[in-house]
């Protein structure tokens, strides 16, 4: 299914994507790193089976991801970018009860912006573990790796995988180094934000962002569902709309 994107203009002048699928109550949904709303989300049919609940499911591209934007200018990032963007979105298509959810960097995202005041009744977090919030310096270590080795890299190198995903998304490296500046980590006790209930959805071969169970043992009000898969992989499979569904309309 292609759904074509929309566009709107950040505070800062920069043009940002979305695309939507379905009717009813909004649920926002952001992708991971150097993916895009319609790799994570429409590809392998969450977004569809999402909406088949009866929600609007609307998917920004992240700044420098997608159809959105990659300006090189260090302006263009200060801390919690993302996080800027997203409120943006939020002011720009009038939503006021909504929920929220993203995988890996977009979980992390969602997060951020709880932390700073958005309030959506529920909260999904995918592919994310407690350490991915805490600890991002050595994730984010890992990703400078990657742009840096990007011509490099040889078959086996851990670092070769990401780069080839880098390669099939066209991410421009000069902005994504930009970009990866501008994450903040979150301390343990910042979670006390994340009062609505929350979904951590996670593959059972993935600990790329740490411990989900040590995630979900730290929030007021979370629940755990494993569905299949790596981290990569995880994404491409049913049980990732199939855990979000139910636990949308549960």
């Amino acid at each position: 299914m292609m759904i074509e994107p929309e566009f709107f203009e950040a505070r800062d002048g920069v043009q940002l994507a979305w695309r939507e699928t379905g009717e009813g109550r909004p649920l926002i949904l952001l992708h991971g790193l150097f993916s895009s709303g319609e790799v994570n989300w429409i590809k392998f049919g969450t977004a569809v089976r999402i909406a088949a609940e009866g929600y609007r499911v609307i998917m920004p591209d992240l700044r420098v991801h997608g159809s959105s934007d990659a300006p090189h200018d260090d302006e263009h990032y200060p801390p919690d970018v993302l996080v800027r963007d997203l409120e943006d979105l939020v002011a720009h298509l009038g939503l006021i009860d909504f929920d929220l959810g993203g995988f890996s960097l977009g979980a992390r995202t969602s997060v951020r912006a709880v932390v700073a005041g958005m309030k959506p009744r529920r909260l999904i977090l995918g592919g994310m573990g407690l350490a991915g919030l805490a600890g991002w310096q050595r994730r984010g270590a890992f990703f400078r790796r990657a742009i840096a080795e990007y011509e490099i890299a040889k078959r086996g190198d851990d670092t070769w995988l990401s780069i080839q995903f880098m390669k099939t998304m066209k991410v421009d490296r000069i902005a994504a180094g930009h970009l990866l500046d501008s994450f903040t980590d979150t301390p343990p006790e910042a979670l006390a934000a994340l009062t609505m209930p929350v979904l951590v959805v996670c593959g059972e071969q993935d600990q790329d962002n740490g411990s989900a169970p040590e995630l979900v043992a730290v929030l007021a009000d979370a629940q755990l569902a494993t569905i299949p898969g790596t981290h990569m992989s995880s994404v491409t499979q049913p049980e990732l709309g199939e855990a979000i569904a139910t636990f949308l309309t549960a």
